[in-house]
């Protein structure tokens, strides 16, 4: 690797121009992906939370949880028979606080479960970025749906549905504001394999997560994102070794000449390949994990160690193919040809 280390050296502004470029893609690839997990987390960390298992909705609710309405007996049959089961209504609303300020909230309900919230008639239990507002465990807050008042109970972290915090009452009291008996949903935690019930389809929690509009669209511009930077990230290094190889095409006729094996060549062009990707990606990992404690204060943004390291391997793996593709060329090279065009 003598050689590959030497062009390095020699050729140092132009490694360092395309480390440069693979830095900044790399790391605004992370950054984009943190902030695709952070909003994804505040749009379904109540369904994230949750254990895998089997969702169950109303086949003609057309996959909106809703419009889905559970027949009451089917329900109870469901909740008896299988373990830990709970039936789950979810509802966008609103509270008002001793100040008659609105703040949007999920009303979550549902029948007695140890995956969701215990909560008594007139109580609610509140996520723990509505606290930041000013209400207090104690405090009263109403609903102009509600003929009464909720006591805030407590608050529970990081539990947020469509960006919005969820508030735990209680069912009789969901009934009274939405006017509706049936529930929207039974969830079954622990089932690999739907179990077929009449008049329900099922969806697994991941295949759930995509019936709800707010998620799927946001999530697919942002992947779409993230997966568009990798492939420029490919292309760069296809193209900046396809002409880093033209240039040196008199240089590998007389390697060839030498008796340097084809092989050897494509180790110099992936050693020099695997040294620049090193160093821009671990700039790029240790800036990015930084950025948590800089980000601005409210910024859905989560960057795990896990997502950090498949990035990394995806950018190597790419790295490698577009530098692979780019020296099919040097296969094909005729050392006495190759002297003759080249310049050394």
């Amino acid at each position: 690797m003598n050689i590959a280390w030497k062009e390095i050296k020699k050729s140092k502004i132009r490694f360092l121009i395309l480390g440069s470029i693979v830095f900044l893609v790399s790391f605004l690839t992370l950054i984009i992906s943190g902030l695709s997990n952070g909003l994804s987390q505040d749009n379904a960390a109540l369904i994230k939370d949750l254990p895998d298992g089997q969702f169950y909705m109303n086949e003609h609710a057309n996959e909106s949880y809703n419009l889905s309405r559970i027949d009451e007996s089917t329900q109870e049959t469901l909740v008896n028979e299988q373990k830990d089961a709970a039936a789950l209504s979810i509802q966008m609303g609103f509270v008002n606080d001793a100040d008659d300020k609105q703040h949007s909230v999920a009303f979550v309900t549902s029948t007695d479960s140890n995956l969701f919230e215990k909560v008594g008639i007139g109580e609610i239990v509140l996520d723990q970025s509505i606290e930041e507002d000013g209400i207090k465990v104690g405090d009263a807050v109403t609903n102009n749906q509600f003929g009464g008042e909720f006591i805030v109970k407590g608050f529970v972290d990081q539990k947020k549905y469509s960006h919005a915090p969820v508030a735990y009452i209680n069912m009789e009291n969901y009934q009274e504001i939405y006017g509706v008996k049936e529930m929207q949903l039974v969830f079954v935690p622990g089932q690999d394999n739907a179990q077929a019930i009449d008049g329900l389809q099922s969806f697994s929690n991941k295949e759930f997560l995509s019936t709800i509009p707010s998620y799927s669209a946001e999530q697919m511009s942002l992947n779409m994102i993230i997966w568009f930077l990798v492939v420029i990230s490919g292309m760069l290094f296809a193209i900046f070794f396809y002409m880093m190889n033209v240039q040196k095409i008199g240089l590998y006729g007389i390697l060839r000449a030498l008796g340097v094996k084809t092989s050897r060549l494509f180790g110099m062009m992936w050693y020099q390949m695997f040294f620049i990707t090193a160093i821009a990606l671990t700039l790029s990992v240790a800036l990015s994990q930084g950025f948590t404690t800089i980000a601005p204060e409210g910024m859905p943004f989560i960057l795990t160690l896990e997502i950090t390291i498949q990035l990394s391997i995806i950018f190597l793996i790419i790295g490698f193919i577009g530098a692979t593709l780019s020296g099919f060329q040097i296969r094909k090279v005729e050392p006495l040809h190759a002297i003759q065009q080249g310049e050394i």
